[in-house]
């Protein structure tokens, strides 16, 4: 989901993502990150997708409003705060959505993210910086504080 912003498409995306890796198995290194090479596979699907679909001009992955499910009520104030959070995180643009999710939740380092998303470690400092500011901005207005 961090790379397509939406449930189901992410639910597409990690089904053609198993599939391709199945089918290229014989090209995984055993003692390497096997997180990593699956992120990777998926990241260029998706931007293969995206290209097909620029073409096209059209949707795929059937990506439909009436397709989407509706996240789950939070139970607990922790919750709803942290769905808050990850709304305004898809609101960022693709590039800082991804470096952000890769960062902040999955935990990698810049430079793993780095060698993910194949751009230089400070570009995804830029990435991060723009979106912290971005996130914060958008928390100050909601609670009305300063930061």
């Amino acid at each position: 989901m961090a790379l397509t912003g939406q449930r189901a498409l992410g639910d597409d995306l990690a089904q053609m993502t198993c599939l391709r890796a199945l089918e290229k198995a014989d090209q995984f290194t055993p003692g390497t990150h096997l997180d990593r090479w699956l992120f990777v596979m998926a990241r260029r699907l998706w931007l293969n997708e995206l290209r097909r679909d620029a073409i096209r001009q059209t949707e795929s992955f059937s990506a439909n409003a009436d397709d989407q499910h509706p996240a789950e009520i939070p139970s607990t104030e922790t919750n709803i705060m942290a769905r808050e959070v990850f709304q305004k995180m898809n609101a960022l643009p693709e590039a800082q959505r991804v470096t952000a999710l890769l960062v902040f939740v999955e935990g990698y380092t810049y430079a793993e993210t780095a060698d993910m998303l194949d751009i230089p470690p400070g570009t995804v400092m830029s990435r991060i910086s723009a979106a912290r500011k971005t996130l914060a901005t958008q928390m100050e207005a909601a609670t009305g504080t300063d930061a």
